[in-house]
């Protein structure tokens, strides 16, 4: 697919009318069963135990990015939500330095092998969900 151009001249971005940039769609045509079986999933999960605690309520979207195949929702924060085996949904954190990627616990797991901006991003989301304990004894 070749870029798109606004009337100003400027790249299109992802819209809800299903364009694709970098792999990421919210057109539910381009899921295929495995990810629609994901998004029952998600729906689920959202419906019986709600959205993470650190996860904005405000334009939430489901997406799917085809390159990871990772089926999730996001949010006008772009904050991203998945769901676990457990059927419950988790935030998903990339940090802001090095790119680390993964769920509080895979963080957590990485939180010594992080520079020191990363760790400080790190530090500041365990105090906002109230688990600050939990980096100290693994630091």
């Amino acid at each position: 697919m070749g870029l798109k151009y606004n009337k100003t001249g400027g790249v299109k971005t992802p819209t809800n009318k299903g364009e694709t940039m970098n792999g990421y769609t919210e057109n539910l045509a381009d899921f295929g069963y495995r990810e629609q079986d994901e998004a029952k999933d998600i729906f689920e999960a959202w419906k019986l135990n709600g959205l993470p605690k650190d996860f904005d309520n405000d334009g939430v979207k489901l997406a799917f990015n085809m390159n990871s195949g990772y089926v999730f929702l996001t949010n006008a924060e772009y904050q991203v939500a998945m769901c676990g085996d457990n059927k419950e949904l988790y935030s998903f954190y990339t940090s802001p330095y090095e790119g680390h990627e993964g769920s509080f616990e895979e963080l957590l797991d990485e939180y010594e092998n992080m520079n020191e901006t990363d760790q400080e991003w790190f530090r500041d989301i365990a105090e906002n969900i109230n688990r600050l304990d939990e980096i100290k004894k693994v630091a």
